[in-house]
């Protein structure tokens, strides 16, 4: 991880070598190419620039423990390596995925038995559970370990507060492409000869690398290795090399970053923006049926009686799915995703509901009045149970205007339509039924 450097003089990888040692072409591009020195690390420069957090801490020598967070391949186990070797620290790499309480004893019992501090860089630290993350604690207050972990997963979801409270968390950033040509440029360098690429086709190389520096002197290696004449264009290499499957954990952060992305576009009216989320989630793999259920949600919790036709159109969707399953049905889902975007929008039968379910929860156990309480027996009826209820349809514009909440609690009002779409049509309505009842509360 992390084979990311810039064709900083001082590097000595142009030669096919560096300090990491051994030599040959025998190793894999993304090994020879690790970087020697912090200075060397492509990209990140928003933690290793001189006044940026870990450039401030190696300055004033003050390394404090770390979370490293962010994708593959953006240099989180270089970083910690490199950060070993230049404050003199001894780097014990361990990963959570193959680590059991008994070898983390084991690491801890060596760690103390030094005679100099060490660097425990751990990987994929988040597959730890909480008990494992408490066995750090100790080791990191009393100076015996310095720990320094990575993630690509949210620390504030994954790791317990006890042990963000001890590290500090930096977060590492896709390559952009600019990034991921210079790197280009030195894997050019390392194997002293150009990619067989025109200018286009180069591009889509590194695109396919999706902003991951090891993925992306993979593809190149691979490509280094064909046997061409000239120089590929973009669709030849699209037909020698699969385009690599964005990074998508359908039960990971990026699950609710996109399905947040696509809710947020719907609701700020944006159909071009809605649709490539939807497009992303389905490109990575995400079940059309999870898209199905959270578009309806966002038709009642967004456009809601603004149109009452989009709950309608995303149930069809829904429906229409189902029938014809994948890819075909998937355009029914981008149609619905179409019509919210562009449809009016409101929340106010949602505010309504949560108004309405926090006044339910205020007012406990209160009962209905007993004059809309039906009254079946003797006994009811001498308790007074319905007397006195007026049956709308008799009313005048079948209005009685009667009060329908509990005797205790003051009449509240919910629901405040807007003025757009079918909500306005409601508003006036509701407007015409408050006149009615002051009407019919001043006959009284």
């Amino acid at each position: 991880m992390g084979d990311l450097f810039d064709s900083s003089p001082g590097s000595d990888a142009g030669t096919g070598e560096n300090t990491a040692g051994g030599t040959g072409a025998g190793r894999p591009l993304a090994d020879r190419m690790r970087p020697a020195r912090l200075s060397e690390v492509i990209g990140q420069d928003q933690i290793l620039g001189p006044e940026a957090p870990l450039g401030a801490m190696l300055k004033a020598a003050s390394l404090s423990s770390l979370v490293l967070w962010g994708p593959p391949g953006v240099g989180k186990t270089t970083i910690a390596r490199l950060l070993a070797s230049e404050t003199d620290l001894e780097f014990v790499q361990i990963s959570a995925i193959f680590t059991g309480v008994a070898e983390l004893r084991k690491v801890f019992e060596a760690a103390k038995a030094r005679g100099r501090r060490t660097l425990l860089f751990v990987d994929e630290i988040h597959r730890f559970n909480k008990a494992q993350q408490d066995s750090f604690l100790p080791h990191m207050e009393d100076g015996t370990i310095l720990l320094v972990g990575a993630t690509t997963e949210n620390p504030s979801f994954e790791l317990n507060a006890a042990l963000l409270s001890r590290a500090q968390v930096l977060v590492l950033e896709r390559l952009s492409l600019a990034d991921l040509e210079r790197l280009a440029q030195r894997a050019e360098t390392v194997l002293g000869r150009a990619l067989p690429l025109d200018g286009p086709a180069r591009e889509a190389l590194l695109e396919m690398a999706d902003g991951d520096g090891r993925a992306a002197l993979n593809l190149i290696e691979q490509v280094m290795a064909w046997k061409v004449e000239g120089k590929l264009d973009a669709q030849a290499l699209a037909d020698r090399l699969a385009r690599r499957a964005a990074q998508y954990d359908k039960s990971g952060e990026a699950h609710y970053n996109l399905i947040s992305a696509l809710h947020k576009s719907v609701r700020g009216s944006d159909p071009d923006a809605a649709l490539y989320w939807l497009a992303r989630m389905l490109e990575g793999g995400e079940d059309p049926r999870y898209l199905a259920r959270r578009i309806t949600r966002m038709a009642v919790e967004d456009i809601g009686l603004a149109d009452p036709q989009a709950q309608a159109v995303c149930l069809q969707g829904w429906e229409t799915y189902e029938r014809l399953g994948s890819p075909e049905g998937e355009l029914a889902l981008a149609q619905a995703v179409l019509y919210l975007a562009l449809a009016p929008k409101s929340n106010a039968a949602y505010s309504a509901y949560k108004a309405a379910r926090r006044a339910a929860k205020s007012t406990g156990s209160a009962p209905p009045p007993k004059h809309i309480l039906n009254a079946p027996t003797k006994l009811m009826r001498e308790q007074g149970y319905g007397a006195g209820y007026a049956y709308d349809h008799d009313a005048e514009d079948a209005f009685s205007g009667q009060d329908y909440f509990p005797d205790e609690m003051e009449r509240e009002a919910f629901y405040a339509p807007v003025e757009r779409g079918f909500e306005r049509e409601l508003g006036k309505r509701l407007d015409w039924f408050e006149r009615l009842r002051a009407r019919r509360a001043g006959e009284a």
